[in-house]
């Protein structure tokens, strides 16, 4: 679905409600697993070999959750329903902004279990990882935390672009009303 800037001040309001709540998730995410991140780089602890795979675990993350997780799909459809938002407000879609833009509710099916889903799956991981002795989980997290700053610096690229008439052309996956539907 094609969506445009948003066309009046409320409109852009709703915007920045839905894109900076989801930075400021990301965000909290970045500053509870920054430090358990940098804590082995801190104190010198790996081995050569762990700070190799450091390193090759920050590649892959960059690439998997950074690029094509975050930039090449969440960040353009969290974009893409915060705009969808500002033409077709409803009070408790905007109220639950942050959490309509990332696909919680008022969804596709498809959308609703890809989101409750990697959601799910995030959850179980981050309860896991609490298990892993450093310096692994400072490992592991340093890659979670590289993803994540990228997730945060795509999603506002994407939403001055979108903000600016960068027409986005993504898949909001938002329900069809019934009358899109007998058009369709």
């Amino acid at each position: 679905m094609t969506v445009g800037p948003p066309r009046t001040l409320t409109g852009t309001l709703i915007v920045l409600w839905g894109v900076l709540g989801v930075v400021a998730f990301l965000s909290q995410a970045i500053y509870r697993i920054a430090p358990l991140a940098w804590e082995p780089l801190k104190e010198g602890s790996l081995t050569e070999i762990q700070a190799l795979l450091y390193v090759g675990w920050l590649l892959f993350s960059g690439y998997a959750e950074g690029y094509r997780g975050f930039q090449k799909r969440f960040s353009p459809k969290v974009v893409g329903r915060a705009l969808h938002l500002a033409a077709n407000p409803r009070p408790l879609h905007v109220l639950f902004a942050p959490a309509f833009c990332m696909a919680y509710f008022h969804a596709t099916k498809r959308g609703l279990i890809t989101a409750w889903g990697v959601s799910s799956m995030i959850a179980l991981i981050v309860i896991a990882v609490r298990h892993v002795p450093q310096p692994w989980r400072g490992i592991i997290d340093g890659g979670v935390v590289l993803g994540l700053m990228w997730g945060v610096v795509s999603l506002l690229v994407h939403a001055w672009r979108g903000m600016r008439g960068g027409i986005l052309d993504v898949a909001i996956e938002v329900p069809l009303h019934r009358s899109q539907a007998e058009q369709a």
